[in-house]
Order: structure tokens, then sequence, then C-alpha cells
């Protein structure tokens, strides 16, 4: 592919891929920022090179999540807060809970496959791909996702 027709493609994908950059760096929009431009700077410097394996989407937000997972794993404190983050997201009272609050109350797994899924659009197979998962086991995650969402919910408006 011509770096021209890349670069309109990633044009095309930017507002998804900050979406999935946030997600990635727990809501954070600092960090998504920084995560998107060093995939984006990889991608200008050659490090990051699109094969045609994949959808250039697909290809992006696998970028993404790893260069989230780099940056994430150099900031030993942030580490440790997002640890916090289900002990957080547990204290808050079930009739409280808007739609972010329940997605940081399940495993990581589980919140991205229904993220890539519901929000960006992507089958199965494709987050899978995006993981770096066997499709297996992501939808393993995606059912134990709806079942824990769907209890939520229900749990949520027996209190209302």
């Amino acid at each position: 592919m011509k770096p021209k027709q890349l670069e309109t493609l990633i044009k095309e994908q930017h507002a998804d891929a900050y979406r999935w950059a946030r997600q990635c760096c727990h809501f954070q929009d600092a960090r998504a920022q920084d995560v998107l431009q060093q995939v984006y700077l990889k991608i200008l410097e050659g490090k990051a090179v699109f094969n045609g394996h994949s959808s250039v989407k697909t290809w992006l937000f696998s970028l993404i999540r790893y260069t989230a997972w780099e940056h994430n794993r150099k900031d030993i404190p942030m580490q440790m807060l997002e640890d916090g983050m289900d002990i957080v997201a547990e204290e808050i009272e079930e009739t409280q809970l808007n739609h972010e609050q329940l997605m940081l109350r399940l495993p990581a797994q589980q919140r991205e496959v229904l993220t890539l899924v519901f929000y960006h659009e992507l089958t199965l197979e494709k987050a899978a791909e995006v993981m770096g998962l066997h499709i297996g086991t992501v939808r393993t995650h995606y059912d134990r996702a709806k079942k824990s969402l769907k209890t939520w919910i229900l749990e949520k408006k027996a209190y209302e």
C-alpha cells in the first residue's frame, strides 16, 4: 500500500483510534493522546508497517493496544493506581452506576472485547486478532462480560 493511501485510511480511523486508545489507557485523555502520538510516530518512522494481512483498522488497533501496554508498563506508579481502580468501582453504590463505571467493573480483557465489538464494530475474529488471543478465548470473555453486565443492570433496575 502506498504511503498516501495509508495516511488517508488512518485519517479516516482517527476518531475510532482515539476512543480505543482512551479505553486502553483507562479513560485518561492525556495518556491516550500520548499513546496515539507514539503510534503515529511509529508509522511515520517506518517502525510499524502495514503488511496487508488484516484490515487497516485491525492493524491500527493492535498497534495502539501494544503501544498502550508499553506505555503503562513503564509507569509503575500508574500500575498501582490501575490495580486500585477495581476497588474504587466496587465501592460505588449500585444505584449510581453509569455506563463507564459498569465497564470498569469488568476484568480488563472482557472490557476490551466488549469495547472492540460494540463500540468499534469489529467481529469477534477481528477482536481476537487485535488482542492477540485465540478466538475461543475471546468468545469466552465476550460471553462472560455480557452476562456480568446483564446481571448488574438487572440488579440496578431492581433497586430503582
